[in-house]
């Protein structure tokens, strides 16, 4: 499967994702507004969430699928077979082992997941925030154990190139969770704890999703005793440094969100802003990455680097082919873009304006999580993680530096805006590293392209500001005409971003058909 048709099916099933996503965020909005119940719940969602991210989208992916990969290429189906069975026996040991833990000493965990929320004195129905926190965590702390299962999972599909049951899972978690506000929330002590049960509820689901298609191809891991083999050590040894290496994005906004407990409301105002800036790097991101890790692994152990080095710059292009425009759009029209989505029922102006803000600095910082997403997948390819964690290390110091400098004078707008900082840094370290090793040359075509990206990018910013003008009044009205200025702003924003590229000559309309025929 090429990387164009692969990241294609990857990125349209995670753009079905953020839909269900953005309809579970507005009535998220909608019912908790940007309050104490948001903020517990958020916190509580956070933690299992981050940890997906780490594991879904980042370390497990990044050691395991290399390892297995090459295992299968070199060496057979029975013997990845027997690979796959070692580390799913040591990984449900230990998984369970962490959950029963973290539910029993949840308390002293949220005293540093969320340290401000220890002496809030905000209550709702009884509920002092930490307590409710703590309560909300140990219900969805269980979704760890399952979305973690559901890595190897995905890992063994999309060693074979079976990447849709596994990008279609996120959509399984915000079914689950509409469903819950919906079913669940008027039997619940508050929409927060139902909101709680769906997530775990969610991960129980994706996990036997995948398992049907896992026997259904043939991969499906057994339960054996779990016993330290040489391929485990080998997985653990690489699987710690991924963590770091390919999620600095994730640590980071962990670290924002951690502060965030100490600023009001601060905690819901970083997570819907920041759903809105992920949309970019979900869909496209994570779909060419998740795409080009096993294509760069085959052609490295093949020994073709020249190949190798092609598919790197096309998938950097094409990556930032959509997330520079996004990055314009998102600084230009956030407060459209954040009053269309969010404010409805408990979300009020004063949240708009607070999300709006934080927006535009989340916005800075994504053309280079993009790039960290491509470069990160080259260096796990050649089953190196110790570079990324070198410079990980010195990203998240960076990062909690800017976030204590920033804090004071910016409050939550200064921790979203660190992020991105320690974003570029980030990206600007892989980059050179990979290039001072000859793993990654920028070529021609890509320069070329590039330039002309930013150009046709800043076309389409100038007129979504001349359109924004006529259109401004719209956005403080009903729900229906926001909507529809809102439609007519991304429509002409997309129409001159289109016609600038093919003006460019960035691609013609019979390459990308040619594209398409390939795929």
């Amino acid at each position: 499967m090429s990387l164009i048709r692969a990241s294609a099916t990857i990125g349209g099933l995670t753009l079905v994702s953020r839909v269900f996503g953005f309809v579970r965020d507005m009535m998220i909005a909608s019912l908790l507004g940007a309050s104490m119940l948001s903020d517990a719940f958020l916190i509580s969602f956070k933690l299992p969430n981050f940890m997906r991210r780490l594991f879904a989208e980042g370390a497990f992916n990044s050691a395991f699928l290399p390892l297995y990969a090459g295992t299968l290429a070199t060496e057979g189906p029975h013997v990845a077979r027997k690979l796959a069975n070692e580390i799913h026996a040591v990984l449900v040991a230990i998984l369970v082992v962490l959950t029963i833990l973290a539910v029993i000493f949840m308390p002293d965990l949220m005293v540093v997941l969320a340290p401000g929320f220890d002496s809030d004195p905000r209550t709702f129905h009884g509920y002092r925030v930490f307590d409710l926190t703590v309560t909300l965590t140990r219900i969805t702390f269980p979704y760890l154990l399952f979305i973690s299962l559901v890595s190897l999972q995905g890992g063994l599909l999309n060693s074979i190139d079976k990447f849709a049951a596994v990008a279609a899972t996120p959509i399984i978690m915000n079914v689950c969770l509409i469903l819950a506000m919906l079913a669940v929330a008027p039997f619940t002590p508050t929409p927060a704890h139902a909101l709680a049960v769906g997530v775990m509820v969610s991960g129980v689901t994706q996990y036997l999703w995948l398992l049907y298609f896992c026997r259904k191809a043939g991969v499906s891991p057994r339960f054996t005793c779990p016993r330290m083999t040489p391929n485990v050590r080998r997985l653990f040894m690489l699987i710690g440094p991924a963590a770091l290496g390919s999620s600095v994005a994730q640590i980071n906004l962990m670290i924002d969100v951690m502060i965030a407990t100490l600023i009001d409301n601060a905690p819901s105002y970083l997570y819907y802003a920041d759903r809105i800036s992920e949309l970019p790097l979900g869909v496209i991101g994570i779909a060419v990455s998740t795409a080009l890790l096993p294509m760069l692994s085959r052609q490295i152990r093949e020994g073709n680097t020249d190949k190798a080095i092609h598919s790197q710059n096309r998938a950097l292009e094409l990556s930032l082919l959509f997330g520079i425009p996004a990055t314009v759009a998102l600084m230009v029209i956030p407060y459209p873009i954040i009053t269309c989505v969010y404010e409805h029922g408990a979300f009020g102006a004063v949240a708009t304006d607070a999300t709006t803000r934080t927006l535009v600095a989340y916005a800075v910082g994504l053309p280079s999580f993009l790039a960290v997403k491509i470069f990160a997948s080259t260096f796990y390819a050649n089953q190196d993680t110790k570079t990324p964690v070198k410079i990980a290390v010195v990203c998240v110091c960076i990062n909690l530096f800017f976030n204590l400098t920033l804090m004071g004078p910016m409050q939550y707008v200064g921790l979203a805006l660190s992020t991105s900082i320690a974003g570029w840094v980030n990206a600007i370290a892989l980059g050179w590293c990979l290039h001072k090793r000859s793993l990654f040359v920028a070529d021609t075509l890509f320069r070329f392209r590039l330039s002309r990206i930013v150009v046709a990018s800043l076309v389409m910013g100038a007129v979504l500001l001349a359109l924004g003008v006529p259109l401004a009044p719209y956005f403080h009205g009903h729900t229906l005409p926001k909507v529809l200025a809102l439609s007519l702003l991304i429509g002409g924003g997309g129409l001159a971003y289109g016609a600038c590229l093919l003006a460019l000559r960035v691609i013609k309309p019979s390459e990308l058909k040619g594209y398409l025929k390939r795929g």
